[in-house]
């Protein structure tokens, strides 16, 4: 044992030892670190991207930290932020940036863009750089928009059953008259499934809060969207053509790919898996409109630059790279995100390319004009989590009644929202 002590010592002492040795004049390397979220194919893209820049910069060492999807990544760079230790570039999703904003977190990209001679603001969709902004600083460079306005469909059973497709000038009276032809009770067959209520509030007019940018008041006890989730909730106990919660063993997006729900409302990140099906062709249409028109929920993402960053022109050109045509076109040929560049969403590689399905994605460009983005505040997560999810939840399972519900999620959240400082 008394060997044992000694040899943990003088371990201890050499890794001390190497780590309070000088670095050698001759290593002049750089390094960047970037911390992402995403799927083996966009860590593929990414490397690929990284790969390039290197090329180009022998004297930078890029690293990638990868880490959980959603709240968990928000708490994982908010406690690097509080241990100085944040990485240079942060990828931002249009609904998490607020938190790192509000923590004064992240650089103002407005000027190396305004020096920049390949790139300019103008290039992508103003809607998406409108939600990165505040007070006309830009803390994130887009790398795609996202609106949850894709209704996947079932080509072959449309055939089978005689139903002509649906086109994007559909509205609600036919997509009720659709999906109830293409459910069959006895074969377990569902005419269509969505978890986006909210497309619904949007479709009778409704809204979820007065402004986005400066909430002062929530909006989800009036008519418009009442009836609304009215309408979704009847989807499911009324007309029957939506699986109830507890309906199947599998996920709804399994449902769809093995035939058993002929419309699948989402957001076109299905694709890849989508292209796995071999058993029946399928296409997108946009999701219908309702007596108040069009509206969408979206997401979104980018690439952001912390302010603590020790090379942020460098941490740009990878910006560039990652958010430009290079990466952008890259993810647009799986499928998996519409482009934020203006210039790639309406060319060879999204809205003129039928070689693989979604054949008609190019109505996602026309669907940008519709999206409505959560409120620009740092506590919407919060509130989604705490207040809204949990009375939808209810809803959904025909637990409460949905006027009760839109009116319980009212009061608490204006509450909030009168007690909040404007940022």
């Amino acid at each position: 044992m008394k060997n044992l002590s000694v040899k943990c010592l003088i371990v201890i002492f050499l890794i001390f030892s190497l780590s309070c040795a000088p670095q050698s004049k001759k290593d002049k390397t750089k390094k960047i670190e970037i911390m992402v979220w995403g799927s083996y194919k966009e860590l593929e893209i990414i490397n690929d991207t990284i790969k390039i820049f290197q090329k180009n910069h022998p004297d930078v060492k890029v690293v990638i930290s990868h880490a959980p999807q959603g709240g968990r990544y928000i708490e994982k760079i908010l406690t690097r932020a509080a241990s100085g230790t944040l990485p240079d570039i942060l990828f931002c999703e249009v609904n998490f940036i607020d938190k790192f904003i509000e923590k004064d977190l992240l650089l103002d990209l407005s000027p190396f863009l305004q020096k920049d001679k390949q790139l300019s603001e103008k290039d992508f969709f103003p809607q998406i750089i409108k939600r990165f902004k505040r007070k006309n600083k830009l803390f994130a460079l887009p790398r795609d928009i996202a609106p949850f306005a894709c209704i996947y469909y079932n080509k072959s059973l449309f055939d089978k059953e005689g139903v002509p497709y649906p086109d994007d000038s559909w509205d609600l009276k036919k997509f009720l008259h659709i999906a109830r032809r293409l459910t069959k009770p006895e074969k377990s067959q569902y005419g269509f499934y969505t978890w986006i209520w909210q497309n619904f509030i949007y479709a009778f007019g409704g809204r979820i809060v007065d402004d986005l940018k400066n909430p002062k008041k929530c909006l989800l006890n009036q008519k418009q969207a009442i009836e609304g989730m009215k309408f979704y909730h009847d989807l499911i106990y009324k007309y029957k053509v939506m699986p109830p919660p507890g309906a199947t063993e599998i996920g709804f997006n399994e449902m769809f790919m093995t035939g058993r729900i002929a419309m699948y409302g989402s957001g076109i990140w299905e694709t890849p898996i989508f292209r796995e099906i071999k058993d029946f062709k399928w296409d997108v249409v946009m999701f219908p409109k309702g007596p108040g028109g069009r509206g969408f929920a979206t997401g979104g993402s980018g690439y952001a630059i912390a302010k603590t960053s020790k090379h942020p022109q460098l941490a740009f050109e990878l910006l560039k790279l990652l958010a430009g045509e290079y990466g952008e076109k890259r993810l647009a040929q799986t499928g998996l995100a519409q482009p934020a560049l203006i210039k790639l969403a309406y060319g060879k590689f999204w809205a003129l390319d039928t070689s693989s399905p979604p054949a008609n994605k190019k109505m996602l460009n026309r669907a940008v004009k519709y999206i409505i983005f959560n409120p620009f505040i740092p506590e919407w997560g919060e509130i989604e989590q705490t207040i809204i999810t949990p009375r939808v939840d209810l809803i959904v399972r025909n637990k409460i009644d949905v006027e009760k519900a839109m009116n319980e999620m009212t009061k608490e959240i204006n509450k909030i929202l009168q007690n909040r400082e404007t940022l």
